[in-house]
């Protein structure tokens, strides 16, 4: 191509709307940006709602076997409370210790069950979180597809659409931070 017909060639695309179809390509390219920053968002929210499940469950295990241990520890006593034995006071010193145990033991579930119940909040809120960063990353890839047709076929009521789409997506993923 010579000097004067890429001169020609750029006044034609500057007459046919060129610079606009530019700035459409620009914010396509915005609106992909986003998009990305926005799935990444979405993907830690699910690994931290999964990290925090694992936790709960984790202290649901410990409830459990706190709780197992209280269970043999009290069948144990009455055991030796039934059992005929020629040292009653040391059978009496074992039946206060596991009482004691026992009683500590059970502030200790206490303790452990209300941990877990935060945890258990703690996942809810997160995956309410990565809820909305998924609708928001579906809601940018939509904006994003049909203000790339506007490229292809110059009507630009594509890329309005677009940008209102994307529009709900940027609010989805901001009421993400608003949930509690």
């Amino acid at each position: 191509m010579e000097a004067n017909e890429v001169n020609e060639f750029e006044k034609q695309m500057s007459e046919a709307g060129e610079g606009g179809m530019r700035r459409i390509a620009l914010a396509v390219s915005v609106l992909a940006v986003l998009l990305g920053m926005i799935t990444v968002l979405g993907h830690r929210t699910h690994t931290e709602a999964v990290l925090t499940q694992d936790s709960t469950n984790n202290k649901w295990d410990q409830y459990g076997d706190k709780n197992i241990r209280i269970l043999q520890l009290s069948m144990e006593s009455d055991l030796l409370s039934l059992q005929p034995s020629s040292n009653d006071a040391g059978v009496q010193k074992k039946i206060t210790e596991n009482k004691a145990h026992i009683e500590k033991w059970n502030d200790d579930l206490k303790e452990i069950r209300k941990e877990a119940l935060d945890l258990e909040a703690d996942v809810v809120r997160a995956e309410k979180r990565a809820d909305r960063y998924d609708l928001a990353e579906a809601l940018l890839q939509i904006a994003v597809v049909l203000s790339s047709i506007t490229l292809l076929t110059r009507q630009r009521t594509y890329f309005i659409l677009g940008l209102l789409i994307g529009l709900a997506g940027v609010l989805a993923a901001a009421s993400a931070f608003l949930v509690h």
